[in-house]
């Protein structure tokens, strides 16, 4: 079962999802990707929720939370790998899609493609991925959202 809650950002509305132990979500409202097939069974009270939230609420006062939050990803064990490598990213860095291709011994357009499709953003850092030159391109919750995500970090560094 999949558990629901949503958080009020200053990006606006996120909704969180867990198995009741790990997070296994976090789309912002309306973004590219978001899973239609969620059944979505609300619950505020959950402690994943709770920890998460406090995470969230850290990171938009600008300050890089100093913990971790327990997550599960549901894809290929090429997508959990491309996922698990954004959580290498330092706060306040970027990398390249080719950076992380070359890595991962892949092509930039498949690393592309997988950041795209990362079920956590911002606590999985899929934002501090940018395009040659770095450029930003390609963020499911809108290059706005990245850009401001992006400029939140450098700010407090």
């Amino acid at each position: 079962m999949i558990y629901t809650t949503s958080y009020n950002s200053p990006l606006g509305k996120i909704i969180l999802a867990s198995d009741s132990k790990y997070l296994t979500g976090l789309w912002f409202v309306g973004q590219k990707y978001f899973p239609n097939n969620l059944n979505i069974n609300k619950e505020d009270n959950l402690a994943i929720f709770t920890l998460t939230k406090k995470w969230l609420d850290e990171y938009f006062l600008g300050h890089n939370p100093n913990f971790n939050i327990p997550h599960k990803f549901y894809g290929t064990e090429f997508q959990n790998k491309v996922w698990e490598f954004l959580l290498t990213i330092p706060y306040g860095s970027t990398m390249t899609y080719g950076d992380i291709a070359n890595i991962l011994k892949t092509s930039p357009r498949i690393i592309g493609t997988t950041v795209g499709h990362n079920p956590i953003s911002i606590i999985v850092p899929c934002h501090r991925v940018v395009g040659k030159n770095k450029n930003l391109t390609g963020y499911a919750g809108g290059i706005d959202k990245k850009e401001y995500l992006l400029n939140l970090e450098k700010s407090n560094v």
